[in-house]
């Protein structure tokens, strides 16, 4: 058995055991974990299993806090599956892509080719290098490989889990904040867990988280490929921590302006529910649809001026099953996982 399918296996099991991931999510898991962890490549599968294992960590750290001010708060998260690929989608795509042009033994290649999809003529690509770890090989970042479609898939990848990361730290962590948040649109006093709420803690810890995934993703490529060098890594932290940053204000933004938050008089806390106060943003998304639409919005207009990347997501374009439009803690329609 593969160590992709064991490591993807275990995973979705262990989530499913520890209650953080509804049945539809661990199935989806397993298949995002596997193909993720499949490939030419161990950086793709270790930043996911990074993101993973912090956000899940985030999620349970002080929960008892976190239930009396989130109402309907459920302890380990209980992810489905729609919530999962809110949050793997792009990333999945994108090392999906990287495989299946870079690395022609790969499961990823040999569904493309059932699929009929000749991606090299697709991307307009007449050089297209076997990605190679040797001597005479090259790194997944190097600009020069096949006009830059190497480092647009990576950096695809990284933006997707550092803005993921980033929002979900923000979040988890900085609800528990002992200074009340401040609406981002307008910095008055709002109760913690309000949609587009910040504080100064969740904003270092966005920071943090997406620097976290920068330095998975660069620490697997130095070590696996020596063409890799320590100014790739320095590079992956730096992009990574802007991606988090980044993440966490666009997400405030979106969720301060077109996604509610409801005040309970009774309860004291933000709810779900329609009978409570209105104080902030007006009801066109939810926080799943939040979260794909930034992903997709940060990595086209944050990393998309890397060279050689010609076109990212557009609004008006497909993702995930939902047409991109803007939301909170995505600029298009699409789901979201926050651990």
């Amino acid at each position: 058995m593969s160590v992709p399918l064991v490591v993807a296996t275990l995973l979705s099991v262990h989530g499913l055991r520890k209650g953080s991931l509804a049945p539809t999510g661990a199935l989806t898991a397993f298949l995002v974990g596997y193909f993720s962890l499949a490939g030419g490549t161990y950086a793709f599968g270790a930043t996911l299993i990074g993101f993973y294992l912090v956000g899940s960590r985030a999620t349970k750290y002080g929960k008892k806090r976190k239930a009396k001010l989130e109402d309907g708060y459920h302890e380990a998260g209980y992810r489905n599956g729609w919530q999962v690929l809110s949050n793997s989608a792009p990333a999945l795509c994108a090392a999906f892509l990287w495989n299946a042009i870079f690395v022609p033994s790969s499961v990823h290649a040999r569904i493309a080719t059932s699929l009929g999809l000749n991606l090299p003529e697709l991307l307009s690509l007449t050089e297209i290098p076997t990605y190679d770890r040797s001597p005479k090989g090259w790194c997944p970042l190097d600009v020069t490989v096949s006009n830059g479609y190497s480092r647009l898939f990576v950096f695809a990848v990284l933006g997707q889990f550092s803005c993921c990361l980033g929002d979900t730290l923000a979040s988890e962590l900085g609800i528990l904040s002992r200074s009340q948040p401040r609406l981002i649109t307008t910095f008055k006093r709002v109760p913690p867990g309000t949609n587009g709420a910040m504080s100064l803690g969740g904003t270092l810890a966005s920071v943090f988280g997406g620097g976290i995934v920068g330095l998975i993703l660069g620490t697997a490529f130095v070590l696996e490929n020596g063409h890799c060098s320590r100014g790739a890594l320095v590079e992956t932290i730096f992009w990574g921590t802007v991606g988090g940053g980044f993440g966490s204000l666009l997400d405030s933004f979106l969720g301060a302006t077109i996604q509610e938050s409801r005040y309970s008089e009774s309860k004291k806390v933000i709810t779900e529910a329609r009978e409570g106060k209105r104080i902030a943003g007006v009801d066109i998304l939810s926080n799943n649809q939040v979260k794909t639409g930034e992903i997709a919005w940060k990595k086209t207009d944050v990393f998309a001026g890397e060279p050689g990347v010609e076109r990212g997501l557009q609004r008006g374009d497909w993702l995930g099953g939902e047409r991109i439009v803007m939301t909170s803690s995505a600029i298009v329609q699409g789901p979201s996982f926050s651990t």
